[in-house]
């Protein structure tokens, strides 16, 4: 079964429906604690599971997909819970759920079984044996819900002091262009690792030719946009940017530079792509014919 991936997808599946049910009996067990105090040590012991089954799964990556998961069913809840349906409300879960369902779809299209992992999981646990676990739980497990944490807090205000004007839909259009960015990038990656059998070169077609990471880039961006919806009911607010800065930052300072040593290691001619490719902007760059 470790090597088919109809299980292993039903079985990542299951642990998330746990998951979820634990962070909801956890949410609702702290009724006297700050709502913000309640979600964040849901998510931790949602997460934990996660890790824990990844642990019994050998597999690191079944923590992967709750990057996308988790805001869904953490703003569909609290929409729930507060009793929130207004035009605001409808248009960010919208594009909550047009980015999520399309990075889980993502993910699960990519997912082979549960023999193979994220590279540079493969990556931490041959260079550091002895430390892996504790290196997966903070660093791979727990590290990236407090990123996802602070990204929704600008959301999770927004559900309850939603309003709907110029500003909310411009923050709708970002967040949902990026998304929509996000989409191409992929689409246009799976159709050249079809076509280069021998991976022997870079993608330059598509939104890849001018950016090396356009789908880092629609991440970021995305989070940028729910910020500004929030922004346009609650600018005295305006310091929960930290989520989408520290989310940016991750990307700029972990995810791009990991990204680019990986290529470089594994492609010839990667110091001439990246010469004619920006980092994230999918862009010409103004020394290129």
């Amino acid at each position: 079964m470790r090597t088919k991936k109809t299980p292993g997808l039903l079985l990542i599946l299951l642990v998330y429906i746990i998951a979820v049910m634990i962070g909801a009996l956890v949410f609702n067990a702290l009724q006297n604690l700050h709502l913000l105090l309640r979600l964040i040590l849901a998510d931790v012991c949602a997460t934990t599971f996660v890790y824990l089954s990844g642990v019994i799964l050998r597999n690191t990556s079944v923590y992967d997909p709750y990057w996308s998961v988790a805001p869904m069913v953490i703003l569909l809840g609290l929409a729930i819970y507060h009793g929130q349906s207004g035009a605001g409300v409808v248009l960010l879960l919208l594009v909550i759920f047009y980015w999520g369902i399309r990075l889980t779809a993502n993910w699960a299209y990519t997912f082979k079984n549960l023999d193979t992992q994220d590279w540079r999981y493969d990556m931490f646990k041959e260079r550091f044996p002895r430390l892996f676990q504790l290196i997966s739980y903070l660093g791979i497990n727990i590290f990236p819900t407090v990123i996802v944490y602070l990204v929704l807090l600008p959301a999770v205000y927004f559900i309850n002091s939603s309003s709907i004007n110029g500003i909310t839909i411009l923050g709708f259009v970002i967040a949902a262009g990026s998304t929509t960015i996000q989409l191409f990038a992929d689409l246009q990656m799976h159709r050249f690792k079809r076509a280069d059998t021998n991976k022997t070169v870079f993608i330059r077609t598509g939104l890849w030719k001018y950016s090396r990471h356009p789908n880092y880039f629609g991440e970021i961006m995305m989070w940028w946009g729910v910020y500004v919806m929030m922004l346009s009911s609650l600018p005295n607010l305006w310091y929960l940017g930290i989520g989408a800065a520290a989310n940016t930052l991750m990307f700029l300072f972990i995810s791009i530079p990991m990204a680019d040593k990986h290529n470089k290691s594994k492609r010839e001619g990667f110091e001439q792509y990246k010469k004619e490719t920006r980092s994230l902007l999918p862009l010409k760059k103004a020394c290129d014919k």
